[in-house]
């Protein structure tokens, strides 16, 4: 009787903490500190924090004035990336330092939040635990959340696209022409796409490159990341590491998120319509497609 008891309350403490787990609210960034100073000055003793805790800086992107962007990755983010389907995406994480005021804000990338909107094998709670040992952890932020469950198969309204319905943006002979094509145009900096960084997913034909995008005035704004942003990251804690965007080259073919799902998995909560909405930045995505196509096209 007391062997059923203990077995029955094992069991209720199992279901419970499953359900707990399930119920966990995730956002995309999380706030590491924020305080007096200047981003340079951030920026060196981030760079120092991350590769005293084993991550490697791949990439470095300031896209307009008063911000840096620190891209990282570390032997968990590979291995996870080369055991999920189109994991390259989640190959690395994203370390923002920016000015905001009086204060200079540290933040970075969710790691459980983007291996749940991958789809990933794992959920990088190392890489989680990792980051906020390195650099802190004040508060996630970036949307009222979701759960892993909900954010495995986010799309942003019906009608828009899920992860699985990524732009084809171009087709090549094999992954070695691809990889190799891709990396020397996007290294050529031309018709304001340039790369930022690049990492190959180890045992796997598949690599993954940040670009930066800079569009001129008028109708070329649509695809410039300072435009964009200026739009869309309003509120008073600031989502830089939502830069930047990514192009995965897997097997020999050059993929993009559609744009529709990559900012909206950074920015669930922008509304439809009205100020600092979708609606200001509708021609961003055909823009962003569209620039990624001229730049890794035969």
């Amino acid at each position: 009787m007391k062997f059923k008891s203990m077995l029955f309350s094992a069991l209720l403490i199992s279901i419970t903490t499953s359900a707990q787990a399930a119920d966990t609210i995730l956002k995309p960034f999380i706030l590491a500190s924020k305080a007096a100073g200047t981003v340079v000055e951030k920026s060196a003793q981030v760079k120092t924090a991350l590769t005293a805790a084993g991550y490697s800086v791949v990439g470095e992107y300031s896209p307009y004035t008063g911000v840096d962007i620190i891209i990282v990755t570390n032997d968990e983010l590979k291995k996870n990336a080369a055991a999920s389907e189109f994991g390259g995406y989640g190959a690395v994480q994203r370390v923002s330092i920016t000015e905001a005021g009086k204060e200079v804000q540290v933040s970075y990338t969710n790691p459980v939040y983007m291996a749940n909107v991958y789809r990933m094998k794992g959920n990088l709670s190392g890489v989680a635990t990792g980051l906020a040992a390195a650099l802190g952890k004040v508060e996630e932020f970036g949307a009222q959340g979701m759960s892993a469950e909900k954010a495995r198969k986010y799309h942003y309204m019906m009608g828009m696209e899920y992860f699985d319905e990524p732009d084809v943006l171009a087709e090549y002979a094999s992954y070695e022409e691809a990889v190799q094509a891709v990396d020397a145009k996007l290294s050529a900096d031309k018709n304001g796409v340039s790369k930022v960084y690049r990492v190959d997913v180890p045992g796997k034909k598949e690599s993954v490159f940040g670009v930066g995008l800079k569009g001129g005035a008028d109708s070329g704004k649509y695809m410039d990341d300072r435009f964009i942003m200026s739009e869309i990251d309003f509120h008073d804690v600031k989502s830089t590491a939502h830069l930047p965007y990514e192009v995965l080259v897997s097997g020999n073919k050059v993929y993009a998120l559609y744009a529709r799902f990559r900012i909206a998995i950074n920015f669930p909560d922008l509304s439809m319509m009205g100020k600092n909405s979708f609606m200001n930045i509708m021609k961003t995505p055909d823009a962003i497609r569209d620039a990624l196509k001229k730049a890794v096209q035969k």
